[in-house]
């Protein structure tokens, strides 16, 4: 059996909806007259759906109810639940409305990944039981977010795991790849938070995956990863909305005055060791499966490690007796865009809005794609994104103000 389409099938899509878009079961009635109406169309039809609104989030808190620091493995077995609700429940409104329909949870579906659980990676999709189900007229419904070791464990893929096993579906199934959220695609900046942003028409892998790893909500970053790697363009999109939304994919214009967008993480948590223990964290962190952002050097002597929140599962005891660490939260604001450190006074004319800002500098950090700052936690990282983006990011004054 092939794992792509033969050139005379009809075309496929594989249509992920995130966790506001089936928030309840108003919004899942909604989302199956979507699904409906692109298969009746001809399509064939793969859904790749979240857990429901903050499902995820109040797992989280009944397994720290039990336990301080629960078992990364248990977490999974946990955390799957949520977008396995999710799939049941779409797949019965589908059969409602008399589109044929079946669920199928990440192993029955074929992602197989690696043995780190809440924060696994996929390593290899085998879609023999979707594409049944598809040739046979079927809408196959998906859980997202989770996968089965190659050890048949339970594994999840971390926060924002869905747009992966959308992608990597898309990509064993050779179809396209459309994502939905509650934002009309990927914006300059967070919307909600800075007013002057607008949406983006097009952007490439390496500027959303740095945008994704400095905090934009929209797609997630391994997601974005796995795209390039396979070559396949991603719409992100608006539920119910026929706009445009954006497309991410291998060439896309450079942005006008070298940068795409401003993205920004209210709290990260950060490591900071002497030299000589660098090795000791880093190992005692992959170990337990921690994913860490930045890596960079510091004056004294010593070296920084950025940990996102979101999936540091087992920190506190994974670097509980690293010699000499210490620890804090910082905020983070980060330009992202495609030779970014190649605008000529660009870095200088970053670092000068944020002394006029009044903001204490805790760090500075650059790449091809991005140049990074790092302030004080809480309110004040939202409002010097609010600046840094008013003062960098080209947009339709104009348009921003109708």
């Amino acid at each position: 059996m092939t794992t792509t389409s033969s050139p005379s099938s009809p075309a496929t899509v594989v249509l992920k909806f995130g966790g506001s878009s089936v928030a309840d079961v108003e919004r899942i009635h909604a989302v199956a007259d979507i699904v409906a109406a692109r298969a009746r169309a001809g399509t064939r039809v793969c859904v790749v759906v979240s857990a429901m609104g903050k499902t995820t989030d109040g797992l989280l808190a009944l397994a720290r109810s039990v336990s301080p620091e629960p078992p990364r493995r248990e977490l999974d077995m946990l955390l799957s639940t949520g977008e396995r609700s999710t799939a049941a429940l779409l797949t019965m409104a589908l059969c409602a409305r008399g589109t044929d329909a079946i669920s199928f949870t990440g192993s029955q579906a074929g992602i197989i990944t690696n043995v780190a659980h809440a924060g696994a990676r996929i390593l290899e999709v085998r879609p023999y039981r979707v594409q049944d189900e598809l040739d046979a007229g079927r809408v196959v419904v998906l859980a997202g977010f989770q996968g089965v070791s190659y050890l048949k464990e339970i594994t999840t893929l971390g926060r924002g795991g869905s747009d992966t096993t959308a992608v990597a579906l898309a990509a064993a199934l050779n179809g396209d790849c459309e994502i939905y959220s509650d934002v009309d695609g990927v914006w300059t900046s967070d919307p909600r938070v800075v007013p002057m942003a607008q949406r983006i028409d097009a952007l490439s892998h390496e500027e959303m995956q740095e945008l994704a790893a400095a905090g934009a909500k929209v797609l997630n970053a391994q997601a974005v990863q796995f795209a390039k790697a396979k070559g396949i363009a991603i719409f992100a999109k608006k539920t119910g909305d026929v706009g445009a939304g954006t497309v991410v994919r291998r060439d896309a214009p450079p942005p006008v005055g070298g940068v795409r967008g401003v993205a920004h993480r209210e709290r990260l948590h950060r490591l900071r060791v002497p030299f000589a223990s660098l090795s000791t964290l880093v190992a005692r962190l992959e170990a337990a499966h921690v994913p860490m952002g930045t890596v960079h050097a510091v004056s004294d002597g010593s070296a920084e490690v950025l940990v996102p929140p979101e999936d540091a599962h087992g920190l506190d005891s994974a670097v509980g007796s690293v010699a000499d660490l210490r620890r804090d939260d910082v905020g983070a604001v980060s330009l992202v865009g495609q030779g970014i450190l190649e605008a000529s006074g660009l870095l200088g004319a970053v670092l000068a809005t944020v002394a006029a800002a009044g903001v204490a500098l805790m760090g500075v950090s650059t790449s091809s794609f991005r140049i990074t700052v790092l302030i004080a936690p809480g309110p004040g990282v939202a409002e010097l994104a609010c600046r840094l983006h008013d003062r960098f990011v080209q947009v339709d004054r104009e348009e921003s103000a109708g």
